[in-house]
């Protein structure tokens, strides 16, 4: 009997298996060809879900268009004859918004889910990949944590709009995606482990690995945070929470090592940044 891990790589592998590539070599999905493998045998039902994912794409501000292409596809019928019928060209992240707005009950959503969410951040950074590549690994540590400081500030504002006012409710909401993606330690606990002084923070005395672990457990909280139209302390909590605990989850399906395994560099961000402007300078 397959176990649950052996049935996520099967549906990761039929997502590829049905995956199309268009003329300029660009990666999409019919539509008609995903609705049945997320278990949606009744087109008007999915259709439901795919105006859902439109509303989620306009409202993280990306062109519906350019993510929901219109399309028909000619089908025989019983009579021999051909007819025309409805779809859409989905790409990656049309992809992810329907998986995220599926019936969770349904296990290949949740299966869905990690990894369009994974294959969605893997395409964003895409275009930088090459030159990300060839960084050092101070390199990569600034630019993440560029990163990281741009994407918390978007992720303050989502987490303010759900109802995270004071700054003591800002610093729980943030220990709950902590405590997801640490299997249970929050940012007092991080600091104790990396052995660090009072006045130091703890993303600046994290390797790029761990980083983009973080930058990937904000992005997605954010997002999730408007999508859902999150309201309340305790729901942002918990949904930074589960984010976190997804990201984990995540990391250990691939064989990698948990964030509070990895090394603390020795240098600190804010050391290279020092450095960075004295040779600007």
């Amino acid at each position: 009997m397959p176990n649950d891990k052996s049935i996520t790589a099967l549906h990761h592998q039929t997502f590829e298996g049905i995956k199309q590539l268009s003329e300029d070599k660009a990666e999409f999905w019919y539509a008609r060809d995903l609705a049945p493998l997320l278990d949606y045998q009744d087109w008007r039902n999915f259709v439901q879900v795919v105006d859902k994912a439109k509303i989620a794409c306009e409202r993280s501000f990306h062109t519906i268009a350019d993510h929901f292409g219109e399309a028909t596809k000619m089908v025989v019928v019983g009579s021999g004859a051909k007819r025309a019928i409805s779809d859409y060209k989905l790409s990656r992240y049309a992809c992810y918004l329907i998986v995220q707005n599926g019936d969770p009950s349904k296990p290949v959503i949740a299966n869905g889910q990690t990894y369009f969410a994974l294959q969605t951040r893997r395409q964003e950074l895409q275009d930088s990949n090459k030159a990300f590549a060839g960084m050092s690994e101070d390199q990569r540590r600034l630019m993440l944590r560029d990163e990281l400081t741009h994407h918390n500030k978007a992720l303050s504002a989502a987490a303010r709009q759900a109802g995270v006012e004071t700054t003591l409710d800002y610093a729980v909401f943030q220990n709950h995606g902590y405590k997801g993606l640490y299997g249970g330690l929050d940012a007092k606990d991080i600091h104790t482990h990396k052995g660090l002084k009072k006045s130091q923070k703890i993303l600046d005395h994290m390797g790029s690995t761990e980083l983009a672990a973080n930058l990937f457990r904000a992005t997605q909280t954010e997002e999730k945070l408007r999508r859902d139209e999150v309201s309340g302390k305790r729901q942002a909590n918990q949904t930074h929470f589960d984010v976190g605990s997804k990201v984990r989850q995540t990391i250990r399906e691939l064989g990698g090592t948990m964030p509070e395994s990895l090394p603390t560099p020795e240098v600190s961000v804010q050391q290279l940044e020092r450095e960075r402007n004295k040779l600007n300078g």
